[in-house]
């Protein structure tokens, strides 16, 4: 058993560099576990010879299960060169971008000198040609994978999804491609699985929606939950849920898709277009007007602590909420610069309630100024909390709302 085995991986070897020839799948996958070091089989793998300017032969596996350093992007990565079948080096990271790290394989190049060093590599034509072509095979692979195979596709995605999220930032040539392969979880679906593509909601979009909406929050739970989604489950328009470390670096480089824009749903003015009606336009006008008066006391009243006060166009069941201007650091991006000892610059949040709220109402109508201060300042660390998970003196916070509760009493 033992030495056919080794059969099989000396007649791959022979053979791999010159072209696919009569090997078998499981020869190819006995192959894979001498280059891998991996006990199973690989999930995908693909033998390939290019002629032409450039002549390579490559042989790609994807495998079945991540490895238990697959997030250290320090660790050394690639696949093992030979030049004119002649082996060089393990781990040749100059020919798989870092994104594509998880691949493993071979390459036999003929157009590289057999004393190829890696500093040679680094900024070598040849080198940045197979680098392309051996790229795009992988992302064509899994593409295909992905059309013809969801469940292996998804199965895919759960151990290595993390790691494709870095691709937009890094590969900006195929920046599409790579976004075609992500994958999420959405209000369409009551679960975490992240199984929505890009593509499948595009074609779910409701008329007249000509955006991508997405929220990041720090779990699945907090995103479903979050006020911000109000509006949209009222509308029937599906939002993408964010809650991995990697995905608010993500949407800062991944602007769109198929055209469409994508939108946090907790940034800035929300303008939902030709979706909303000329009823709910003219309502939304009346009740800015009601509330003018009110919302020029709350700005006072948070003064130094907001840069905006604003009727909400997206709350429908919570009285109040934060979003971040258009042009600042969203709360998500600040928590991720952070955590890696980046200095965070101060911004302030906008401040959005809902007019249509009997707690908003409530507010409206209190005539002591101390009373209406402490209301809105409940209200505002209610709304801090539920965005960003925590304040900086949440002592007073509890204090101030035990006040206002006991005053209830009386």
């Amino acid at each position: 058993m033992q030495s056919t085995k080794w059969e099989a991986i000396n007649k791959a070897t022979a053979l791999w560099t010159r072209e696919k020839a009569d090997i078998s799948d499981e020869e190819y996958n006995e192959f894979y576990k001498h280059v891998s070091h991996d006990f199973g089989d690989p999930l995908l793998w693909e033998h390939n010879k290019v002629e032409g300017k450039t002549e390579y032969t490559s042989l790609l596996y994807v495998p079945a299960k991540a490895p238990f350093d697959m997030y250290n992007r320090e660790k050394q990565h690639g696949l093992k060169l030979y030049v004119q079948r002649v082996f060089i080096m393990d781990d040749a990271e100059q020919f798989m971008p870092t994104y594509l790290r998880f691949v493993k394989g071979l390459l036999d190049s003929n157009d590289l000198p057999l004393n190829v060093s890696r500093e040679i590599l680094q900024d070598n034509k040849v080198t940045q040609a197979i680098r392309k072509g051996c790229t795009k095979r992988v992302l064509k692979m899994l593409e295909k994978l992905g059309k013809n195979d969801a469940e292996k596709y998804q199965g895919f995605w759960d151990e290595f999804g993390q790691v494709l999220k870095e691709g937009p930032a890094e590969d900006i040539s195929n920046k599409e491609q790579i976004a075609g392969l992500l994958r999420f979880a959405s209000t369409n679906e009551d679960s975490a699985v992240q199984n929505v593509s890009l593509a499948s909601y595009v074609e779910r979009m409701k008329e007249g929606q000509d955006k991508i909406y997405y929220v990041v929050a720090d779990s699945f739970a907090a995103a479903k939950n979050s006020p911000h989604l109000e509006v949209f489950r009222k509308k029937g328009i599906e939002v993408l849920l964010m809650s991995d470390r990697i995905d608010e670096w993500l949407v800062s480089h991944l602007n769109e898709f198929d055209g469409k824009q994508l939108q946090s749903v907790t940034r800035g003015g929300l303008d939902l277009g030709d979706m909303d009606d000329a009823e709910t336009k003219e309502a939304q006008e009346k009740l800015e007007k009601e509330f003018d008066g009110v919302v020029s006391r709350i700005k006072e009243a948070l003064k130094g602590k907001v840069k905006e006060v604003k009727l909400s166009q997206r709350l429908t069941d919570s009285p109040a909420c934060i979003v971040a201007d258009e042009n600042d650091m969203s709360s998500q991006m600040a928590k991720l610069m952070a955590s890696v000892g980046q200095e965070v610059p101060e911004t302030l949040p906008i401040f959005e309630i809902n007019g249509e709220h009997e707690l908003v109402k409530h507010v409206a109508d209190e005539q002591d100024d101390d009373k209406f201060n402490q209301w809105v300042e409940v209200l505002f660390e209610q709304a801090m909390l539920a965005e960003r998970g925590s304040l900086k003196d949440p002592a007073s916070f509890v204090s101030r709302l035990n006040k206002l509760m006991l005053s209830l009493t009386k």
